[in-house]
This record gives structure tokens, C-alpha cells and sequence, in this order.
């Protein structure tokens, strides 16, 4: 097995801290679409349940919060099966949901997605050196 200790220096410094770069572009992301474009993103889910229910509160609940709205309705957006089924988001709302919208919360989940999976892989690697 291919050892950490054994690369070179810089290879070392860009694989084990690209996650947190990755993550950190994830984080700023998420508050780009909370500040520039949840009211778009509340207008085009108007008829779903959840932001019938949280849509005064949405982006009124500092930083944490906001991170995790915008994950909340990026996994609705994107992976859309499982919030129909409870019934929180509405099937003609995401018939409808704007494109560029959509790629923005795609994005999102990708880069959330990569810095959390290339982490794991860094610290196994760091562990089993």
C-alpha cells in the first residue's frame, strides 16, 4: 500500500487539504444562495408544504441555520423522490422549478458531496499510513 508519508510534500499538502478548500467553497456557496436567491427559490416552491410551512422564517436564521436550509432544499430539488413521498415538496412545483436555479443547487450538492467523500478518503489515508 502506497504510503502518505512516502509523497512528496506538496502532494501530500493538496491532497489531505483539498477537502477543506472544497468545503469551505460549499459553505460560501450555500450563503450565496441564501442571500441572493431564496426568495426566487421560495417563489418557485410556492405550492410545496415545506416552504409553506418555514417560508417566513427562511434566511432568518443566521449562519448555521442557513446552511442547512439550503441543503434541506437542494436535496429536495435534486434528489426530489423521497420529499414527494412524505409531501413536502409539490410534483408541478418542480415541473416548473427554473433551470438556473437548479443548476445553482446542484452545484451545491455536488461540492458537498466531493469535500465530504475526498475528507473521508484523506483521513483513512492519514490513519493507515
Amino acid at each position: 500500500m502506497i504510503s502518505v508519508g512516502t509523497w512528496s510534500p506538496w502532494a501530500a499538502i493538496f491532497f489531505l487539504g483539498a477537502p477543506g478548500l472544497l468545503a469551505v467553497a460549499g459553505i460560501a456557496h450555500s450563503l450565496y444562495l441564501s442571500n441572493r436567491h431564496l426568495d426566487a427559490i421560495k417563489a418557485a416552491l410556492k405550492n410545496s408544504r415545506y416552504i409553506y410551512i418555514w417560508g417566513d422564517s427562511l434566511g432568518k436564521r443566521g449562519f448555521i441555520g442557513s446552511l442547512l436550509e439550503m441543503a434541506k432544499i437542494a436535496q429536495m430539488v435534486v434528489w426530489p423522490r423521497a420529499s414527494i413521498i412524505i409531501g413536502e415538496v409539490n410534483p408541478a412545483d418542480l415541473k416548473s422549478f427554473p433551470p438556473y436555479l437548479k443548476h445553482h443547487l446542484i452545484v451545491n450538492m455536488t461540492l458537498m458531496i466531493i469535500s465530504f467523500s475526498w475528507g473521508i478518503v484523506a483521513a483513512l489515508l492519514v490513519k493507515f499510513k
